[in-house]
């Protein structure tokens, strides 16, 4: 990966989350607290605004990414997105699936959830398996796409354990997360630019 390939991820990343900002913002307005599409689309307008050409390599730029999106993203999805792409920056010359994998780890690890709490590690992480299960990078990116897709949709009959989501109990089932849909975008947006 290389800065101009950073750069073209979050291009195609922001214009997922700025064309879905309504219905971020709506699926969290059923489960949440109403913001996470506005403040993910505050958060990666900031990221866009960013000159690639200021960064020395890619590691940098992302690492940078991971800062902007800490300082500029609301609630816990600016610690939570911060917290992926600052992990994933230290591997970012190791590949896209060991970042990937890094980027995964470190969301674990910052928001204490497991896989089937209904959030955002429920696209991640069979995003994560798929691309390790792979045989080239393309193919991982393919394979990690789809398999966030397939991670978001079960995720919506699973009760939310985690956030302003776990208050409704039962009657989170049948929602989808407004964070695993967004990290789906993410994997999406990786699939089309960085293979």
């Amino acid at each position: 990966m290389d800065v101009a390939q950073i750069a073209a991820w979050m291009a195609d990343f922001n214009d997922q989350i700025q064309a879905n900002k309504e219905y971020l913002t709506e699926l969290d307005r059923e489960i949440g607290d109403s913001d996470h599409g506005v403040n993910m689309a505050r958060g990666m307008a900031a990221v866009v605004a960013l000159d690639p050409g200021e960064f020395a390599d890619a590691g940098a730029y992302v690492k940078k990414i991971g800062m902007t999106l800490v300082s500029t993203v609301g609630g816990a999805s600016g610690p939570l997105y911060g917290t992926f792409f600052l992990r994933f920056s230290a591997k970012v010359g190791d590949g896209v699936v060991a970042a990937f994998r890094a980027g995964l780890d470190g969301v674990v690890a910052r928001g204490k959830a497991e896989r089937g709490e209904k959030t955002m590690i429920d696209a991640l992480g069979p995003a994560v398996d798929a691309m390790e299960a792979a045989g080239s990078e393309t193919e991982a990116l393919a394979a990690g796409a789809e398999a966030a897709t397939k991670g978001r949709d079960e995720a919506i009959e699973y009760v939310a354990r985690k956030g302003r989501a776990s208050y409704l109990g039962e009657r989170s089932k049948g929602h989808m997360d407004p964070g695993s849909a967004s990290a789906t975008y993410l994997v999406e947006a990786a699939a089309r630019t960085l293979a």
